[in-house]
């Protein structure tokens, strides 16, 4: 027998993913607490603007399923839409649990007057976002998203259709960018003179706004953002003034102003696997020799404000990120995620040398009335 409840026991919700993946040797837990601070609509602040329901499935009293369905506000009325969202999908290959969770999910976004149904979004696009339906063999990166290669087939057959994909890319150290490009940013540095620095920790409040500035202008116009609220980035980044070295995060100025940034984050996934989602006084001294390890990098994301794009601002950000990482001994990082119709990004990412190694799927369908 099946049922799907909904929730606001955040533990029970955030626990169930872990026994779905139970053997799969790519499989990370995240951190517990890190997954609840995204559904805690006590505290986060997204939830200001926003609102969700939980819904978790059993079949014979054991887990089996959990879905978010998800009330953006902001989005509607950036967007000027009527779309809901689902996220934090997880489901055992059963279609009959599947299809009851997208039920209740349509079923809470109906009631809040919306007319589509889209995602995953987890749960929002400045969050986690997109279904991997490319690169199953490939160990997931830090904050992107992992699932089983049946949710494909689950998501489909219920009625969603392919709104958006989104891109991962990969770029090993070993694959050098060409001479001409590097001679290029040079180039661009000086012809525009552009100043590099990086984030500093002791101006971590007035880092955070220029990033937080220049991330909003740079991704205003690309499909689906919305941008977040000071207080909801600020939220976002807290945990980033500790855990990420200063040097992955380097701003660019012209004539004194800021005018573009890469983030880069270690990907503490490789930190992260084997630890059941928690550290604690058993495991810290495990997870800190493991950290010390980490090679993999994450180019997290690339701004670049719309008036300095034709300058080269973006390959200049694209090579200094890169020798970074080489520096710091890194085999190499991920670049994720742009929009599979964002040329502007793609090319010159692909230009660099990386090879397109993973996507990410967005889906969406009209609610149907129940």
């Amino acid at each position: 027998m099946i049922r799907v409840e909904q929730t606001d026991n955040l533990d029970r919700f955030v626990k169930i993913a872990p026994s779905l993946y139970k053997g799969d040797l790519l499989y990370v837990q995240p951190l517990i607490d890190e997954e609840k601070k995204m559904i805690d609509d006590k505290h986060n602040p997204f939830y200001k603007y926003a609102k969700r329901a939980l819904f978790v499935a059993f079949e014979n009293d054991e887990p089996v399923g959990r879905i978010a369905a998800i009330v953006n506000k902001r989005h509607n009325e950036f967007h000027n839409d009527r779309v809901g969202f689902f996220g934090f999908f997880e489901c055992i290959n059963d279609k009959n649990v599947a299809y009851l969770l997208f039920e209740k999910a349509e079923g809470f976004l109906y009631e809040n007057n919306l007319d589509v149904i889209r995602g995953p979004i987890s749960p929002s696009m400045n969050d986690v976002s997109g279904l991997l339906i490319k690169g199953f063999y490939q160990e997931p990166v830090f904050m992107m998203p992992y699932n089983k290669a049946y949710y494909l087939d689950l998501i489909e057959e219920y009625g969603f259709k392919k709104v958006k994909d989104l891109y991962a890319f990969y770029l090993t150290t070993a694959n050098k960018p060409r001479e001409k490009l590097i001679k290029l940013a040079n180039y661009v540095q000086k012809k525009f003179d552009i100043k590099l620095k990086h984030f500093s920790r002791k101006n971590f409040e007035e880092d955070v706004k220029i990033i937080h500035y220049l991330y909003c202008q740079a991704w205003k116009n690309n499909w689906g953002f919305v941008p977040p609220t000071y207080e909801e980035f600020r939220y976002g980044v807290e945990d980033f003034k500790t855990m990420v070295p200063e040097e992955l995060v380097i701003f660019a100025y012209r004539e004194g102003k800021p005018c573009g940034f890469s983030a880069i984050v270690p990907d503490f996934n490789q930190a992260l696997k084997g630890l059941g989602g928690k550290i604690t006084p058993f495991n810290a001294l495990k997870a800190l020799y493991k950290m010390k390890k980490i090679d993999n990098y994450r180019l997290i994301t690339l701004g670049v404000l719309p008036e300095c794009r034709k300058m080269g601002v973006d390959l200049l950000l694209y090579i200094k990120s890169f020798e970074v990482v080489e520096k710091r001994g890194g085999r190499g990082g991920e670049l994720s995620w742009t929009l599979e119709d964002n040329d502007a990004i793609n090319k010159p990412i692909l230009k660099m040398g990386a090879e397109h190694y993973k996507t990410y799927r967005i889906y969406e369908k009209s609610i149907t009335p129940l």
